[in-house]
């Protein structure tokens, strides 16, 4: 016997990259940050790793209105050299925070040809 549970329903990448990236602004997330961290979660999905994709967003939202995840993201560099940075995001959102580092050590790598 089929239950409500055993279905599976399908709905577009874009539909749900819009609906992600809607809850997040709700929130209190900037745009750019809420498109960032819906791609990031869409993007674990396609991947195959479920644990770390769309299925976190309660989560996140969760921890968003008991005011343990900050939603603007201030991050800090708290010491840096020509080729590294050590960075405090402040309980900012990780995707945010891994995005910007990112490209800051791809900057770091552009510039100096090595970067971490």
């Amino acid at each position: 016997m089929k239950t409500a549970s055993d279905e599976i329903t399908y709905v577009p990448a874009d539909v749900l990259q819009r609906f992600v990236e809607e809850v997040f602004v709700q929130v209190g997330t900037p745009p750019d940050d809420a498109r960032i961290c819906a791609e990031v979660l869409l993007a674990s999905d396609r991947r195959g790793i479920e644990s770390h994709g769309v299925g976190r967003l309660r989560v996140y939202y969760e921890r968003i209105r008991a005011g343990v995840q900050i939603v603007e993201t201030e991050m800090e560099i708290v010491k840096e050299t020509e080729t590294t940075a050590l960075v405090d995001g402040h309980h900012g959102m990780g995707a945010v925070i891994a995005h910007r580092s990112m490209r800051l050590a791809m900057d770091k790598a552009r510039q100096y040809g090595v970067g971490s």
